[in-house]
């Protein structure tokens, strides 16, 4: 089946860095996409924003504030096509992202998740001062993380779709699931640029900052349970 992708953006009062985010998708090398808006509640300008791109390929739907693991799940249930990307609202792809995705499953149609490499950059609107408070790793990493990852939208049948009782962590929770059913790759390339921020729901949201102490708890059960 030819590759077809649905591309999930979450966005809760994301008015400071939407923009940059949809065009980021928009001037990808591979254009057989849809983007699919989810606001989660915005009172911002992030509406006004998004209707006011003129293609067609792009979807808006607003919800109730109900957090980012909901927000991923509607965009699965509203998504047409059979791979599912992530990006965050204010997080930016290279612009031949899905082009090497796609490349790699047709090199290896077994293939169910392909994720790649993270940079991350200070976003520029930070003062030297302001920088200096937030962490914003030098080195290029490996990105285990939503934005990085194509994924065949077939997955959240098997696997199901991600648990909304966490605040933050809801991926890190959902991809250890899948580690006992799915084939995985992890691209060498650099394929999602992630801004440090303010506003970033890691910096803001330290008290949810105990899920992910849970989830790694339940990793490890899982584990234990398995051998």
């Amino acid at each position: 089946m030819q590759p077809k992708i649905s591309v999930i953006i979450p966005v809760f009062n994301g008015e400071k860095y939407i923009k940059e985010t949809i065009n980021s998708v928009l001037e990808q090398t591979f254009q057989d996409f849809e983007i699919i808006v989810i606001d989660d509640g915005s009172i911002d300008k992030t509406e006004e924003i998004v209707k006011s791109f003129p293609s067609s390929k792009i979807h808006y739907e607003k919800q109730t504030n109900k957090g980012v693991a909901a927000a991923r799940n509607r965009g699965i249930e509203l998504a047409k096509n059979n791979w599912i990307a992530f990006l965050d609202a204010d997080d930016l792809w290279v612009n031949n992202k899905l082009e090497l995705q796609i490349e790699a499953f047709l090199n290896n149609q077994t293939l169910d998740i392909i994720l790649g490499q993270v940079e991350h950059f200070y976003s520029p609107e930070l003062s030297p001062k302001q920088q200096a408070k937030l962490h914003c790793p030098k080195e290029i990493q490996a990105g285990f993380l939503p934005g990085t990852m194509l994924v065949k939208k077939e997955v959240f049948n098997r696997i199901g779709v991600f648990e909304t009782k966490w605040k933050i962590g809801e991926f890190i929770d959902w991809y250890d699931r899948t580690r006992q059913h799915c084939i995985s790759q992890v691209l060498p390339n650099v394929l999602l640029k992630r801004r440090v921020h303010n506003a970033s729901l890691t910096v803001t949201n330290k008290a949810a900052q105990k899920d992910y102490l849970q989830i790694i708890k339940n990793s490890l059960d899982r584990r234990k349970n398995l051998s």
